[in-house]
């Protein structure tokens, strides 16, 4: 399924180059180890903002797929903290590391095949 959508008259982006925006802001957020942390917010405020744009489009699963990987990494993340108290902890956080590149990965992938991400494929 391709949407390649063209920026009309008073848009300066067209949706697959915010999707592309969305994925590399999280992306240098999740890479740089949460020292550019802001870039990974500033990815989830981006699409909270736009998803309104994207839906009915490709784009609105690729938002979702970035949305629904933030909101479960943060709370992996809060739990695995919180389990390194235990001596347990480390193991997932990097699980939950390797689980968010892999999705990083997988989805854009999909962007550029213009296809949206799926679980199980």
């Amino acid at each position: 399924m391709s949407d390649t959508q063209t920026p009309g008259p008073g848009t300066k982006l067209d949706l697959r180059t915010l999707t592309y925006v969305a994925y590399g802001l999280y992306a240098l957020g999740f890479l740089s180890s949460g020292f550019l942390g802001i870039a990974t917010l500033a990815s989830v405020v981006l699409m909270y903002l736009k998803r309104a744009d994207v839906a009915g489009t490709v784009y609105a699963a690729h938002f979702d797929w970035l949305l629904r990987t933030f909101w479960w990494a943060l709370l992996w993340m809060a739990i695995s903290a919180l389990a390194v108290y235990i001596f347990i902890g480390w193991i997932g956080l990097a699980a939950t590391v390797v689980w968010v590149l892999y999705r990083l990965i997988k989805g854009l992938l999909a962007l550029l095949e213009g296809n949206a991400p799926t679980h199980y494929a």
